[in-house]
C-alpha cells in the first residue's frame, strides 16, 4: 500500500494514514519488542516514509502509546458497555468475560512480555501501557456502575473505586497464569464463565442493594 493510496472508504486520508501506522508499529512492538522496533522499520512495513510518520507522531514513545490505545480501545468493554442489556449479573458477566478473553489474547500476553522483559525503558513503557490500556478499561466499567448505581440496581457509592476492583478480580484469574503453559485450557469458554461467573457473584454480593 502507498501513501496515495492510503484514504480508506469513509475515512479522510490523514486518519487513514495514521491508522496505518499504528497497525503497522503494533505488529512490530509484538514481534521484535520495543527496542528493536525502529521508525524505519514502521515505515518500511507501513510502506510509507518516515517523514509521514513524523508528521503524526512525535517519537516511538509517542507511537507505542497510540498502539496500545488502539488495541485496548479495539477490545475494551464499551461497545458491550453501550449495547449489552439485563440484569446487573447479566451486563457484568458480559463485561467480564469480554475482557478475560481480551486478556488471554495472544497480542495482549505478548505486548506485556515485551515490556517486562525491557529493562531499559520498563518503567516509561509500563505508564504508557497502564494509561492507555488498564486505566481506559477501568474508566469504561466505571460508568456502566455508575448507570446501575443511579437505577439502584447495585449500591456502589465509589465507582472508580469498585471499578479498579471488578477489573482486579478479571485480572486475577489464573487462567492467565494457564494459558503460559496450557492454552486450550486458558480459552476454554467453560473455564472462563465459570470464573467469570464466581467473579460477578462475589462483586454483586459486595455491591448489593
Amino acid at each position: 500500500m502507498t501513501e496515495n493510496s492510503q484514504t480508506r472508504r469513509g475515512r479522510p486520508a490523514n486518519e487513514a494514514l495514521s491508522q496505518t501506522i499504528v497497525d503497522a508499529a503494533g505488529e512490530l512492538f509484538v514481534e521484535l519488542g520495543f527496542q528493536a522496533t525502529t521508525m524505519d522499520k514502521v515505515a518500511q512495513r507501513a510502506k510509507i516514509s518516515k517523514l509521514s510518520i513524523y508528521r503524526h507522531f512525535e517519537n516511538k514513545e509517542a507511537l507505542f502509546s497510540a498502539a496500545i490505545a488502539a488495541h485496548c480501545h479495539q477490545f475494551a468493554p464499551q461497545a458491550i458497555i453501550e449495547g449489552v442489556d439485563g440484569s446487573a449479573a447479566d451486563q457484568l458477566m458480559a463485561v467480564g468475560t469480554f475482557l478475560l478473553r481480551t486478556l488471554l489474547s495472544p497480542d495482549v500476553r505478548s505486548v506485556e512480555a515485551m515490556i517486562m522483559v525491557d529493562k531499559t525503558k520498563q518503567k516509561s513503557l509500563s505508564k504508557l501501557h497502564y494509561e492507555a490500556g488498564p486505566a481506559y478499561v477501568i474508566a469504561q466499567i466505571e460508568a456502566l456502575l455508575r448507570q446501575l448505581h443511579a437505577k439502584a440496581v447495585l449500591n456502589v457509592p465509589d465507582p472508580l473505586e469498585s471499578a479498579r476492583l471488578f477489573a482486579a478480580l478479571i485480572k486475577g484469574s489464573d487462567l492467565l497464569m494457564i494459558a503460559r503453559f496450557d492454552e486450550a485450557r486458558a480459552e476454554d469458554d467453560n473455564e472462563i464463565e465459570s470464573y467469570c461467573r464466581s467473579a460477578v457473584a462475589m462483586f454483586i454480593a459486595a455491591h448489593g442493594v
